[in-house]
């Protein structure tokens, strides 16, 4: 990885959500998790059986207990744990969710023990010397906000913007960094349009009005925000693949353009004036053949995504080009349990941002997926994003090897 130095004041850490890592949630994912485990453990051989290393992970994916998120990564409990470990891999952010089902369990009632420890968990970030960055909305929702119809509709948005308010309310004087929404796309897709998450609906149509209310959202929510002070740096998590045609066919081309319009532009354009900067999570490309998908998949994660992560440098670029904001990368990684891939994978994404910073690009911060390894949705506990292992029988810890490579390029960079 290259020596040379970053930006003064570079964000250099990782991301975590809540749902995914504190456990004991009672939210609406986790009231959809028992009542679908079953059901997804019945179809994982049908989902997950050409994977390459199915042999290993077909006990987990086909226990119903794999989709059902229980103690999760006991992050709630650890905290000061993982935050030390952050610290002793030289990492100077982190990014994290507040759980909103915590804090409202009840429309209009507030857990003052809930905040109680967010409020610790971020004086101990800012003791260890650590930035927050803080996610409003990472897919969960209160149970009581959901059987109100959700981001479905526009007047509920208010109730977002209330929770963010209180949260800055009690947290704000520590904090500076604020995503609103956590990839927009990805959770109206999923949940509205393919079905695949709670509240698990198949129409076009809702997934669309879902995707416009989180845009008036975030615009509301930032809004409100930078009026309780300027200093607060606002933004989303844009979920961003880069499309690239295969061939010199005018076709390929000509779909290229427009899917990478509707993966990025399309919501941006929405919401980029509200931004002071842009939230970037990046995982794979897409390579277009015509008006089809078809990557090159010489590199696979665990979960058998293409990886091609040297791409990043043409998603800064273009989104430099297109927005001209300051970006942060608030996730990228690989699903890889052996550990073989997530060396690699860094030793060429690091570079790669180097690259976009050398060619003008304003990139201030590389948060990498994940801190420790969490529960990934509707695929349960077997793939393995995290920096550190954790066994989920025991809860122990282990630093994984790229995870201390990646402390000592930064301890490197940072000197």
């Amino acid at each position: 990885m290259p020596s040379s130095k970053f930006p003064s004041g570079f964000l250099w850490g990782a991301s975590t959500s809540a749902h995914q890592v504190e456990g004991a949630n009672h939210n609406q994912w986790s009231v959809w998790e028992l009542e679908n485990a079953k059901s997804l453990a019945a179809q994982a051989e049908y989902q997950y059986g050409d994977l390459d290393n199915w042999d290993e992970i077909k006990t987990q994916a086909l226990s119903p207990d794999n989709y059902v998120s229980g103690t999760a990564s006991d992050h709630f409990n650890r905290y000061k744990t993982d935050i030390a470990i952050a610290k002793k891999l030289h990492m100077n952010s982190l990014r994290f969710s507040i759980e909103w089902s915590r804090v409202e369990p009840k429309e209009g009632s507030w857990d003052s023990a809930a905040i109680d420890h967010y409020k610790r968990y971020v004086d101990e970030l800012k003791t260890q010397g650590i930035e927050p960055v803080v996610t409003l909305f990472h897919f969960t929702l209160p149970v009581w906000f959901a059987e109100k119809g959700g981001f479905e509709k526009r007047s509920n948005c208010s109730y977002f913007v209330r929770f963010a308010e209180k949260i800055l309310s009690e947290i704000g004087k520590d904090v500076r960094f604020v995503i609103t929404i956590n990839e927009p796309e990805v959770y109206a897709f999923e949940s509205y349009y393919l079905g695949h998450w709670p509240p698990a609906v198949l129409s076009k149509k809702r997934a669309i009005k879902v995707l416009h209310n989180l845009a008036y959202a975030h615009n509301q929510t930032a809004r409100m925000i930078h009026g309780l002070n300027r200093r607060y740096k606002v933004s989303i998590a844009k979920n961003s693949n880069y499309f690239y045609a295969g061939d010199s066919a005018t076709l390929s081309i000509r779909s290229a353009i427009v899917m990478q319009y509707f993966q990025d532009d399309y919501f941006l354009k929405k919401v980029i004036k509200e931004c002071d900067f842009i939230g970037v999570n990046f995982y794979f490309s897409n390579r277009v053949y015509g008006y089809r998908i078809h990557s090159p998949n010489e590199h696979v994660s665990d979960m058998g995504w293409d990886m091609s992560p040297g791409d990043i440098e043409h998603t800064l670029e273009r989104l430099h080009e297109r927005y001209h904001k300051p970006i942060i990368i608030t996730e990228n990684g690989c699903a890889d349990a052996s550990d073989k891939k997530r060396q690699w994978w860094l030793a060429q994404t690091i570079p790669a941002i180097q690259k976009a910073i050398s060619k003008g690009v304003d990139v201030r911060g590389y948060l990498h997926w994940s801190l420790i390894d969490n529960f990934e949705w509707d695929k349960g506990r077997w793939p393995r994003f995290g920096l550190v292992e954790v066994r989920f029988d025991t809860m122990e810890r282990k630093v994984r090897t790229s995870a201390r490579q990646y402390g000592e390029f930064i301890r490197k960079v940072t000197n």
